[in-house]
């Protein structure tokens, strides 16, 4: 039995990335007037509609109805075709106050709910991500660059998904990728033998390194056959329904709160971006070959109520004594992480698709703790 792992991924104009990219632009415009508003909105898409709903305490004002057909119309869903595009589809906002309840616990410069959150990181690949995630993104970040600023594939939709499995050896290391799966939308009369031409062409060659396939690796591209229904009128998209693809493609673990929408106070994002962080450092510091992180908090409560280390028995010492080690060198505080990666700033919509790890442009990504833990 060969030992394989298996990661996902989801494009732009995936429905459920629709929604998390309209919440984060939103949020996004919220903290560029008032970088202590707080927000926690939510998104849904469907044939022909948009609607946010939330809970919102801010000094700013923004145009809500501009913000969602400004984000559906960068995401490609121009044509009326798609029965979901920027200019036609309904946009209906509910809004409304943030729970004085929650606030006066925030105001304290608690945690703004409780909750555990893990972080991850591996040497598998040069970003510390598992290697089946990473390709995984990389062919829809390639096919999406492909689909908006080349003529190779001119029939591209923006809906589209991948999926990696990759085939390790025995002491767990990568050695070969074992099958690739990529499902793209398309306009119609496409054959499906020029797709799958086109996208082994144009796609594939160009992300996946040469060495790690070979002539038993199997290729499914649209194995139904036919993608022309696709994004939101295909399938109801909702804000948080890809936490996996967010995060590690499921290796290492989840606490299981989404990200987009919510601001910074809210523990869900911002430890869990901390706990990225402390792993990614650990490994990159060389005192484990793997490790996962948890912080766990209680809402109004300033100090995480847990730390745990696990390096799957690869750490340099006990996962006791980095856990130790990681309470005395990071502030794993709300305010403590917000102040370390600048959480107020408007960074949040370039985050909902492709991954919130794994990418140098994010504070969290920083080696900049390594020297200390050393």
């Amino acid at each position: 039995m060969k030992n394989l792992f298996t990661s996902e991924s989801v494009s732009e104009g995936h429905p459920d990335k629709v929604a998390d990219q309209i919440s984060d632009a939103i949020l996004d415009a919220l903290l560029a007037d008032d970088p202590e508003s707080r927000v926690a909105v939510e998104t849904l898409v469907t044939t022909g509609l948009a609607v946010v709903s939330g809970e919102v305490t801010t000094e700013s004002y923004i145009d809500v109805q501009e913000i969602v057909r400004e984000v559906i119309r960068e995401i490609g869903y121009t044509k009326a075709s798609y029965r979901f595009d920027s200019e036609s589809c309904g946009v209906l906002s509910t809004i409304h106050n943030q729970s004085p309840d929650i606030a006066q616990g925030v105001d304290r410069d608690g945690a703004g709910d409780q909750g555990m959150m893990f972080g991850y990181a591996t040497k598998e690949t040069p970003e510390f991500m598992p290697m089946p995630l990473q390709y995984s993104h990389s062919l829809l970040k390639e096919l999406a660059k492909i689909r908006k600023q080349t003529d190779n594939m001119n029939y591209l939709g923006p809906d589209s998904k991948s999926q990696v499995t990759i085939e390790y050896d025995e002491n767990g290391k990568p050695a070969r990728i074992h099958t690739i799966v990529l499902s793209t939308q398309h306009d119609a009369g496409v054959e499906q033998a020029q797709i799958q031409s086109d996208i082994k062409k144009h796609l594939i060659g160009n992300v996946i390194p040469g060495e790690l396939v070979d002539d038993e690796t199997i290729y499914h591209v649209n194995p139904t056959g036919k993608f022309v229904i696709g994004g939101p009128h295909g399938d109801t998209g909702l804000t948080g329904r890809k936490i996996i693809v967010d995060t590690y493609g499921g290796r290492g673990a989840h606490g299981g709160g989404a990200f987009s929408g919510k601001d910074p106070s809210k523990v869900d994002r911002s430890a869990a971006y901390a706990s990225r962080h402390i792993a990614k450092n650990i490994v990159a510091a060389g005192l484990a070959e793997e490790c996962l992180v948890q912080l766990a908090y209680a809402i109004g409560v300033v100090e995480p109520v847990s730390i745990n280390v696990h390096t799957y028995g690869t750490g340099k010492m006990s996962d006791v004594e980095l856990a130790d080690k990681v309470a005395k060198t990071f502030d794993c505080t709300p305010q403590g992480i917000i102040k370390r990666f600048n959480l107020k700033s408007p960074i949040y919509r370039k985050t909902a698709a492709y991954g919130h790890f794994g990418r140098e442009e994010f504070p969290w990504e920083k080696l900049d703790f390594v020297d200390r833990l050393g």
